[in-house]
């Protein structure tokens, strides 16, 4: 999808700017794929793409829903010699009068093909009319899920949704190619957590619009915005992870999102960092291998400051090999992670093994992981698919991964914590990759939930001032956003 992303940009199927919807909200992005119905060849490369990400789907017939999609379905149909169904938005008042339109035997399985799903009413609306005429759907596949909730709708129907990109995925896209700058996509993925679809998990939502303002036949899914939600609020969602539960409880009571990096040579130094800085934090982030003097007492001292002083310990180990690596470079060695850290990291490029192994050493139920799905180093390769595939890693492991290391808002699911490193006061860098971002930049307008500050404190003069200082800046960052919203 990636290549045909600055095109669909081109031809202006993707837009920017201020967009009334069908459901009465101004969006700052329209997605309008009729605009690819001149570009024949664009066509048929989005159509194979299509066909190719739901080749795993089991089915007999394609469908298009009406209107845009129909195109989509025709190409994929005529490629692969699948027979077509068409359902017309209504049935003529003559000739055989026919809702859908083909050759089918009922028991027969339909893939329902869609341009963009937002809330998927259009295809849930679909799937209703081929049931009454006995046929079977289970799969529905689309170019572009907005990512607002459609899937997670779709599925609670027993529809399966694949989708060739996602809205945030072509965002970071765009962003990384020059095509949009960092303004427009935050302010696009603040609209997008705004106006999630809410489950009946969530009762303390808003509403769409009045009925009125949409069509005659569509259900008004009722909205819950990710950035309106407290931690605590958060903490209690059922598809919270136990790790995560437990840190934005944490956060939450003790009224601090600061993680601190313990950017020291020593053991000793360390401990005394902890202890002086415990109060003010809500996590204490090391890299064990790069402390001199580790043994079993200084981990034995470390967790009973961190009992004493109510914060979480994170090592930053960034677990990056296959799963019986991982596992045993967790449980043993010198570092022996798993008898002191609360939560670790895991990169995403080895794959779900990784993370997988963790899972079944991990002996604390209410331990966790964070996925690397962006980095704060200039240069870093975490970024577009990468990004995105890291994010759909989690889904398979959402007891154990408590959400992400990011620098932007790479998901508008509430349940995960989204971590933010290489945050300063002052923007800029230091000489050697690490891009510094502002506590209000990461917390009030990218949306992300922690801030990790390492050198910012640990080199000032007072070290306990400066950690309160930005205390306070971020825990104001937050409680402005939830004003906001």
């Amino acid at each position: 999808m990636d290549e045909c992303v600055e095109r669909l940009l081109d031809v202006r199927a993707l837009k920017f700017g201020s967009y009334k919807l069908r459901t009465g909200l101004v969006s700052p992005v329209y997605i309008d794929f009729r605009e690819i119905f001149g570009c024949p060849d664009l066509l048929c490369q989005l159509s194979e793409l299509i066909f190719k990400v739901s080749r795993e789907a089991q089915y007999e017939l394609v469908c298009g829903v009406p209107y845009t999609a129909l195109p989509l379905a025709t190409c994929i149909s005529i490629t692969h010699h699948l027979p077509m169904l068409v359902r017309r938005k209504e049935a003529k008042d003559y000739g055989t009068k026919r809702i859908v339109e083909g050759k089918f035997i009922p028991g027969q399985t339909c893939l329902i093909v869609e341009d963009v799903v937002t809330f998927g009413s259009s295809i849930l609306e679909t799937v209703s009319v081929l049931q009454q005429e006995g046929l079977k759907v289970t799969d529905a596949v689309v170019l572009l899920d907005r990512a607002q909730g459609g899937a997670e709708r779709l599925a609670s129907c027993g529809i399966r949704l694949w989708s060739v990109s996602t809205l945030p995925q072509i965002l970071s896209s765009l962003r990384s190619r020059g095509r949009l700058d960092e303004d427009t996509v935050c302010k696009v993925l603040d609209f997008l957590a705004a106006n999630q679809y809410e489950s009946d998990s969530l009762a303390n939502g808003s509403a769409l619009p009045a009925k009125e303002q949409l069509g005659a036949s569509e259900k008004i899914p009722r909205i819950v915005s990710a950035a309106a939600l407290s931690y605590g609020q958060r903490s209690l969602l059922p598809t919270t992870s136990p790790f995560a539960t437990r840190l934005l409880s944490l956060m939450e009571e003790k009224r601090t999102n600061v993680a601190l990096a313990a950017d020291v040579l020593s053991c000793a130094d360390a401990l005394a960092l902890a202890e002086e800085l415990g109060p003010e934090i809500c996590m204490f982030k090391i890299h064990a291998d790069a402390l001199s003097g580790f043994d079993e007492g200084f981990h034995l001292r470390l967790v009973d400051i961190a009992k004493r002083h109510r914060f979480l310990l994170f090592e930053d180990r960034k677990f990056a090999d296959i799963g019986s690596v991982v596992r045993r470079q967790y449980e043993g060695g010198v570092f022996r992670i798993s008898h002191w850290a609360h939560v670790v990291t895991v990169h995403a490029v080895a794959g779900p093994g990784a993370l997988l192994s963790l899972q079944e050493a991990y002996s604390s139920v209410d331990s966790g992981a964070f996925i690397v799905s962006e980095m704060s180093c200039q240069g870093s390769l975490a970024v577009g698919n990468y990004t995105q595939a890291a994010v759909e890693m989690a889904k398979g492991c959402r007891d154990f991964v408590a959400g992400f290391i990011c620098t932007s808002r790479v998901t508008t699911d509430p349940s995960w914590v989204l971590v933010t490193p290489g945050v300063k006061f002052q923007e800029g860098d230091d000489g050697q990759g690490q891009q510094y971002l502002t506590p209000d930049e990461v917390i009030g307008r990218r949306g992300t939930d922690v801030i990790v500050v390492g050198r910012g404190i640990v080199n000032a003069d007072d070290r306990l001032a400066t950690a309160q200082a930005y205390r306070h800046a971020g825990w104001q960052a937050y409680e402005g956003r939830l004003a906001q919203s």
